[in-house]
């Protein structure tokens, strides 16, 4: 299958997701639906930290083109349901989640999940980690129970069509090889770590800014990522017959 296909097959499937569910909604009298996006739905070529308003300012990366403005419509369909019906349709723009109960298919997960894996195995085997990458990319990540506490706030209380970025702040930015090495301690890893350099970066970074949802919630408490990477090491140790992969 080639890349042009896969684009569109991704494009397709998820604009009838978002029409599908919106549609329903409307057809049924839903009083209020609230969709997700990500950050990596914003242009590949803006500046940083970007924020809610940014989001349709120039196309997305190459990798994830087709997923991308197929996210993005979600926003279009809210504003268009919010202004010919007055729906309260909205969406929410995630950092990377982790948590509990994540996706640890090295194919399919994140790099958090796919690092407590990896090290899982190395730890069984006696062999090294080997991390993708230098090391050197910055992301934000948002711990799946924080998001949760705040993806019911924005259910009861968030009334603007407009998205809201639920993310850490800037200050929370960590380098991929820092993540690594919170996971290789929370998971007490002896063994060598080794960064494979011939596989892609990928974005440098993707800085966004929460400064709309501090608005809001000024007093809101994050989890501490090494807290939160602890308690998901812990978890999936105790549940790695049973988790996904």
């Amino acid at each position: 299958m080639t890349h042009i296909h896969i684009v569109s097959i991704f494009f397709r499937e998820n604009i009838l997701i978002n029409e599908n569910v919106l549609s329903t909604s409307y057809k049924f009298n839903v009083k209020k639906v609230v969709s997700c996006m990500s950050t990596c739905n914003f242009p590949v070529k803006i500046t940083y930290p970007f924020d809610e308003t940014m989001l349709h300012n120039g196309p997305p990366h190459d990798s994830n083109f087709g997923f991308s403005y197929a996210k993005r419509m979600i926003d279009v369909l809210n504003t268009a349901y919010s202004s010919q019906f007055g729906c309260t349709y909205t969406s929410v723009i995630s950092a990377n989640v982790f948590g509990p109960h994540d996706n640890f298919n090295l194919e399919e997960g994140h790099v958090l999940p796919g690092l407590m894996r990896r090290i899982h195995s190395a730890k069984e085997n006696n062999t090294p980690l080997v991390v993708w990458g230098t090391g050197s990319p910055r992301r934000q990540f948002i711990y799946s129970l924080d998001l949760g506490r705040l993806f019911l706030w924005v259910l009861r209380e968030y009334d603007e069509v407009v998205p809201i970025i639920l993310s850490v702040g800037e200050e929370d930015e960590v380098s991929i090889k820092e993540a690594a090495d919170m996971v290789v301690e929370a998971m007490d890893f002896k063994g060598e770590v080794v960064y494979d350099t011939s596989k892609s970066d990928g974005l440098f970074k993707k800085t966004a800014s929460n400064a709309k949802l501090r608005k809001y919630l000024p007093d809101f408490e994050f989890t501490p990522i090494k807290q939160a990477i602890k308690e998901t090491c812990d978890w999936y140790v105790a549940n790695v017959e049973t988790a996904r992969k």
